[in-house]
């Protein structure tokens, strides 16, 4: 079966391509995490949101979301881009949580640096390089393949997190 309209699964989220081109389909896999992020901070309020999972840990869902505006932004702009582009949020982690700073507008935040990634991304090939700008990798070259697969890994880690984090607030599991 083969189709041009993208399949969804019936909380809205697409499907990854199954066959295909390689580019697509890690495309694919991408859409899919991001909206995964998204559906697991659905229907919760602000205090929720700020919960952490369990001590020692920090981590909340609204860090997370934070945390991965700054990751789309150092690895779309900053990697494949070649931008020099401020940190998104003050913090130097993005992981912090600022009492003014709700999720709508981290969610916001977040959704423009993906679109600014995906603007950058369009017409490259998996083959195009870019530079890693900081840390401990600063200077090395990296595909865009290669970040596309880091930026797969990156949000299928932190939606593993996102699951605890949801279950501790409201008992809501899956994937």
């Amino acid at each position: 079966m083969t189709t041009d309209t993208p399949l969804a699964l019936p909380d809205g989220r697409p499907i990854p391509l199954m066959t295909g081109d390689e580019l697509p389909m890690l495309e694919s896999w991408l859409a899919f995490h991001r909206a995964t992020l998204e559906l697991k901070c659905a229907g919760l309020d602000d205090a929720q949101v700020r919960l952490a999972s369990a001590e020692p840990s920090a981590m909340t869902l609204l860090g997370l979301v934070q945390h991965l505006a700054e990751v789309e932004r150092n690895w779309f702009q900053r990697v494949v881009g070649g931008l020099d582009v401020p940190p998104v949020f003050e913090e130097e982690t993005g992981y912090a949580l600022d009492p003014g700073r709700g999720l709508d507008e981290a969610l916001a935040a977040w959704k423009r640096e993906i679109a600014r990634g995906d603007a950058l991304r369009a017409g490259r090939s998996p083959d195009d390089t870019g530079r890693i700008a900081d840390g401990a990798m600063a200077g090395l070259e990296v595909s865009l393949r290669w970040v596309l697969v880091h930026m797969v890994e990156e949000y299928a880690r932190h939606n593993g997190h996102a699951d605890i984090l949801r279950e501790r607030i409201d008992g809501v599991t899956g994937t």
